[in-house]
């Protein structure tokens, strides 16, 4: 199981450890705000019936980075990351970390804010496309 942790030390790792964020929201989602420097490789996809499985994820990913890249996985609130890192490492991926608290930040039951995200941390951000890290970059390699 990929070991979990905070949008700080997520942070941490990819500026001073050569650690990689992939961030696995939805391209929109992404475009909205986004790790800087993050590539956007989603999880989940909206489809007629909403949020599907990206059934191209798990090739994407392999299409795009070595099963043995360190790798920090990071989405919304820290659902869908889980959920990824579980997918990759089932099939051999081996450098994962999980970010908890995603972009938008961790919630209880009651939906009160538990943990705040990268977003509300003030962690280095951007917003709009990204030519060269989006979705349909990765899917061009």
């Amino acid at each position: 199981m990929a070991n979990r942790i905070s949008p700080q030390e997520a942070r941490d790792l990819v500026a001073t450890q050569g650690f990689v964020y992939v961030d696995v929201r939805s391209v929109a989602e992404f475009e909205g705000g986004h790790p800087t420097g993050s590539y956007n490789v989603p999880f989940l996809e909206v489809g007629a019936a909403g949020m599907v499985p990206n059934v191209d994820f798990v090739a994407m990913m392999a299409r795009a980075f070595a099963k043995d890249a360190k790798l920090v996985i990071g989405c919304l609130a820290g659902g869908r990351s889980a959920r990824a890192c579980a997918e990759l490492e089932a099939v051999g991926f081996t450098g994962l970390t999980d970010q908890r608290a995603g972009w938008g930040g961790a919630k209880d039951q009651f939906g009160r804010l538990t943990e705040p995200g990268w977003s509300a941390a003030g962690l280095p951000s951007v917003a709009g496309p990204d030519a060269e890290r989006g979705y349909a970059a990765i899917k061009l390699k």
